[in-house]
């Protein structure tokens, strides 16, 4: 990653942080992967532990603001050539 990139992502709120939690951004020593597009554009999502199978396959998240609302999922998937980066992919129940 650029330094410019590096900064950007320090700046974020990492997806699951409680919105009063007075540090809502990335750690130190941490792995982050960005969302791209959909209902949680901008966050981060900590990626720290996942395998390279589990990253692979990507995740469905809970959003309350996606299409189906409380409860819903938002497929992210990680962006072919920049695992950093996760693609929106649409919303399940």
């Amino acid at each position: 990653m650029d330094r410019d990139r590096d900064e950007e992502l320090l700046r974020g709120r990492v997806y699951g942080t409680d919105f009063d939690d007075p540090h809502p951004g990335p750690r130190p020593g941490r792995r982050y992967a960005e969302l791209v597009g959909g209902p949680l554009d901008g966050l981060l999502l900590d990626i720290t532990s996942w395998t390279p199978q589990d990253i692979a396959m990507g995740a469905a998240l809970i959003t309350e603001i996606g299409q189906f609302g409380p409860g819903g999922r938002a497929l992210y998937e990680p962006r072919p050539g920049d695992a950093s980066r996760w693609d929106w992919d649409g919303d399940i129940p």
